[in-house]
């Protein structure tokens, strides 16, 4: 059988995300029907965060894309736009991935902590990134000992859009990169 990720993608976009990227989301969760006269069917095949009612991921897949207002530290009142998708990919599909990253980092309000992937059963995912409109991953922590522990140094090393731990391989350019 072949394997499959468990992928979450979570960020904050500017308010003045252009509507042709607000549409192209929208149609890949699966909110619009037909897919946008801007995105390019060759590298935008399909709808690939559309939530599968059938998923086998415990709680199911899930998707939403929404507008929201917030109020910063100053007590200014401003908009940006939440997005949260979680997906069952196929293995052969997560270099997919990268065409979603692409277009979210551009229009990423906040840097940092964007979401992550791991093989279905694996407990160590592969933590994705946003910053200076670029993406990138963190490793994920070894395996522990037969003593439940971690070896010294081990902490997660931020590797510059590139995933050395994991099938999938991404850079910050937006293309995919072979292993």
């Amino acid at each position: 059988m072949m394997p499959h990720f468990e992928v979450v993608l979570t960020c904050v976009l500017r308010d003045d995300t252009p509507d042709t990227v607000l549409d192209a989301l929208r149609w890949h969760l699966g909110t619009i029907p037909e897919r946008p006269s801007s995105l390019n069917p060759d590298e935008h095949p399909y709808a690939v965060l559309t939530p599968d009612p059938e998923s086998p991921l415990p709680g199911g897949d899930f998707a939403s894309l929404r507008r929201r207002s917030r109020v910063s530290p100053a007590g200014h009142e401003r908009y940006s736009w939440g997005l949260f998708s979680r997906n069952r990919w196929p293995d052969d599909e997560m270099g997919l991935i990268v065409m979603v990253l692409h277009l979210l980092a551009p229009h990423v309000e906040e840097p940092g902590y964007s979401g992550y992937y791991r093989e279905e059963h694996d407990p160590r995912p592969t933590i994705l990134t946003f910053q200076d409109g670029s993406y990138g991953t963190l490793k994920p922590l070894p395996q522990p000992t037969a003593g439940g522990r971690v070896g010294p140094g081990a902490c997660r090393d931020q590797v510059e859009g590139s995933a050395t731990s994991s099938p999938l391989r991404l850079r910050s350019s937006g293309t995919p990169q072979e292993p």
